[in-house]
């Protein structure tokens, strides 16, 4: 009797032992990488740091009040074609005295879901009085303002502007601060370095559309420069958004990523 109890014994510590191990591996094998960008993307430094890059997506200076998911670091990342297409209309944006300056480039779809949750917060409008003084937050998937796909997850999207140069610094926000309607005139507005698009960017307003006929004057021809320079790249402007522009064609056009905006993202591309 007394070696099958120990024989007992031994199997159960030998069972409780297996089941230990196999416990603490579990997480790790179930555990996902972080995905990565395909080799068609490339941090757009890499292809022309001379392109001014003010990222807003991973400060507080948003129109949600804080940083948006799955932006880790300040990078544009482009698709290539995309990023060498800014590089030429870059070049000759420089012989012009002008440089051109990127707000927003690939977007994650966490991003986009953090976007998609935060406008269902009806309550949270911390923000309102910049980014849509004019507009019910009810109203943000009606207007277009929201939606839960984004042409930035697919990589050859990006948000920007122009700068005369040479180029001032901009002053960094400070959450707190008293917000000013971003259709305001621009000596009242954040203080941006760009050149006076008679909006701010990512204004929730029908005065963003590119060609909306209250824009005049300078602030129309801005908005035109660009536009004609960024076509002549081979760029298409979404006419809802004066920033907005897509390379054509789209190397992805039927992908949303979800890779995180950082270096090793697209490390060795």
């Amino acid at each position: 009797m007394t070696g099958i109890a120990t024989a007992l014994r031994t199997l159960a510590a030998g069972a409780a032992a297996a089941l230990l191990a196999l416990t603490a591996t579990a997480p790790a094998a179930q555990a996902r990488p972080e995905p990565k960008a395909p080799g068609a993307f490339v941090s757009l430094r890499s292809v022309d740091p001379t392109i001014i890059q003010e990222m807003r997506y991973p400060t507080a200076h948003t129109f949600m009040g804080e940083p948006v998911d799955g932006y880790r670091q300040s990078l544009c990342i482009l698709t290539r074609p995309a990023a060498e297409a800014l590089h030429r209309a870059q070049q000759e944006l420089l012989r012009q005295g002008y440089s051109l300056k990127v707000y927003d480039c690939y977007r994650p779809q966490r991003a986009v879901d953090h976007f998609v949750r935060w406008a269902k917060d009806l309550g949270d409008e911390r923000m309102k009085a910049e980014f849509y003084p004019r507009v019910d937050k009810s109203r943000l998937f009606a207007d277009g303002y929201i939606a839960e796909r984004s042409g930035h997850s697919r990589g050859s999207t990006v948000d920007l502007t122009l700068v005369r140069l040479p180029a001032a610094p901009t002053r960094p926000y400070r959450p707190g601060e008293t917000l000013v309607p971003c259709y305001a005139p621009q000596a009242e507005r954040f203080p941006d370095n760009s050149v006076d698009m008679g909006t701010g960017y990512d204004c929730f307003d029908t005065l963003s559309h590119t060609d909306d006929p209250r824009v005049r004057g300078v602030q129309r021809a801005h908005r035109q420069f660009l536009k004609r320079t960024l076509t002549e790249a081979g760029f298409v402007n979404l006419a809802e958004e004066w920033w907005h522009y897509t390379f054509r064609p789209e190397t992805f056009p039927d992908t949303y990523f979800d890779f995180p905006v950082a270096r090793r993202s697209v490390a060795g591309h």
